[in-house]
């Protein structure tokens, strides 16, 4: 539910929209769910359901859960929520301030995808921001990337914790998504910034003039995944079921709609 009490970001920027979790339920009227569980072409073990089971509000806080439990022919259950056809954003400060799970096989994520596929096409030519992504069997890192062009491309970073890992506490992971830059940080530490989307690696790509295609409208996702190509397979090592809790999303832009030069 939005909440008034957060106005003003360290940048400057007036807060536009955020998602406290302080009601009983999940809001339908700004959220929504992806459902199945073929895969979603990484090979995923998951079935994506709409079961409270699966996602809930608790102590003002969203509860993604992964269960092992046979569902539909999928091993696993767990949730994917979406803002498509709901809300959606260009440019902004985007902060999560989440705990995540950890394990074998274990692939939390918050990232944004293009709204209108009409304008550079299906996926990868279309865009995706990745926020915030963790391989459960590296529980100490987390990754932020931008996914472009045709064939596709990708880059970023990663951030690693001096100390524990990012299931022992809540973190603010903030992407500032402005027209000339993306900047990715840790709890207020800046960990990568790309002011260009292609480099000499990727000449071969099919290209769009700067800053195609992070130049229009995404919504924003939040998904809790099991197995995958990229982080690998549960096995005995891990412990279900495993949660990602979600604090609070705070997205914020400039009130006169001004960016300012990249930084």
């Amino acid at each position: 539910m939005t909440q008034n009490n957060f106005n003003v970001s360290d940048n400057g920027w007036k807060l536009v929209w955020n998602e406290e979790f302080d009601g009983p339920e999940i809001d339908l009227t700004r959220w929504d769910y992806d459902i199945d569980g073929h895969g979603w072409g990484n090979n995923e073990l998951q079935y994506y359901t709409r079961e409270p089971r699966n996602a809930y509000i608790e102590d003002s806080k969203l509860i993604i859960k992964a269960i092992k439990e046979e569902y539909e022919g999928s091993p696993y259950t767990s949730a994917k929520l979406v803002t498509r056809n709901k809300v959606d954003w260009l440019y902004g400060r985007f902060e999560i301030r989440a705990k995540l799970p950890y394990g074998q096989g274990i692939w939390p994520a918050f990232w944004m995808m293009s709204t209108d596929l009409q304008v550079h096409g299906d996926w990868p030519s279309a865009g995706e921001i990745d926020l915030m992504e963790m391989c459960g069997h590296e529980p100490n890192k987390v990754h932020g990337t931008l996914h472009m062009g045709n064939p596709h491309y990708y880059k970023g970073d990663c951030y690693v914790l001096e100390n524990g890992i990012f299931a022992d506490g809540f973190h603010t992971f903030t992407v500032d998504w402005t027209p000339t830059q993306i900047r990715w940080y840790i709890d207020g530490e800046l960990y990568y910034k790309s002011s260009e989307w292609y480099t000499r690696e990727s000449e071969t790509a099919e290209k769009e003039p700067f800053p195609a295609p992070f130049n229009k409208p995404f919504y924003l996702m939040l998904n809790l995944a099991v197995g995958g190509n990229w982080p690998g397979y549960p096995d005995e090592t891990t412990v279900f079921p495993q949660t990602l809790e979600v604090d609070y999303i705070r997205i914020y832009q400039p009130e006169d709609g001004v960016y300012g030069p990249a930084i």
